[in-house]
């Protein structure tokens, strides 16, 4: 069990496998972590490209279920993500890698961009979530009924009035597209980009296709993909291919 840490943040993480880096954003909303690859995800990342890449997960600071710990900085909350990822990443000696993020790991992975362009080789986006406007406060909603309280219950030092300012910050003060980055960034975005689409209340059809319709440098895998075994693994497929034709030196 491996953690890095930075003043008031501990991080958990777990490697796998040898090669070119792959670094992996669990889904599962603010609750995102490890344990969730093998629990509730469409496939685990680790376990099917660790034969190829080294493969490095973590669970997100503060997720219900895992092991990461920190403030919680109701005032830049997309920015202490980044940093927390790219601290451990500058931990465990890698500077350039290729990045998979589930569900929050979407805007996630655009943050990493935004802030360490230089150093992201290539992106692939699986059930990315995003804003709807049918339902505009979904996130905020969600995680202040089934992430906060639980988080409170076990850290005394934070109040659900921290989690109510955290959650406007990050979800209500630029309710559009994928919170993180604006439409002008993903097209200027010259990154290769794969998207695995998804359509339910949190993973949003819509802003998947105009990801890959607005970045210059994207492809979409087939939909629906989860809904039988085939169409995973010819959506895996699709991943481990894309992953190969843009691994340096892999070509």
């Amino acid at each position: 069990m491996a953690f890095y840490e930075k003043g008031s943040v501990r991080l958990h993480y777990e490697e796998a496998g040898s090669g070119y880096p792959l670094f992996i954003i669990p889904g599962g909303g603010l609750n995102a972590s490890i344990a969730k690859l093998s629990e509730t995800h469409p496939f685990n990342p680790m376990a099917e490209f660790k034969a190829e890449y080294r493969c490095v997960a973590f669970d997100l600071r503060n997720a219900n279920g895992g092991q990461s710990t920190g403030p919680v900085e109701f005032d830049r909350p997309w920015e202490a993500h980044a940093e927390d990822m790219l601290g451990l990443l500058d931990h465990v000696g890698i500077d350039k890698f290729m990045v998979m993020g589930f569900c929050i790991g979407n805007p996630l992975l655009w943050n990493l961009i935004k802030h360490a362009p230089g150093r992201v080789v290539a992106a692939v986006s699986a059930q990315p979530s995003g804003f709807r406007a049918d339902l505009p406060d979904h996130f905020y909603q969600t995680n202040i009924a089934k992430w906060g309280p639980a988080l409170c219950a076990s850290r005394p030092d934070i109040t659900m009035d921290m989690i109510d300012k955290y959650l406007k910050k990050m979800y209500l003060a630029n309710p559009d597209f994928v919170f993180s980055v604006n439409r002008d960034f993903v097209r200027n975005c010259q990154i290769p980009l794969l998207v695995l689409p998804d359509d339910t209340e949190a993973h949003v059809y819509k802003v998947a296709m105009e990801m890959v319709h607005l970045a210059p440098n994207a492809q979409v895998s087939l939909y629906p993909w989860k809904d039988t075994r085939e169409n995973t693994a010819l959506a895996v497929r699709h991943v481990r291919s894309f992953l190969k034709a843009n691994c340096p030196g892999a070509r």
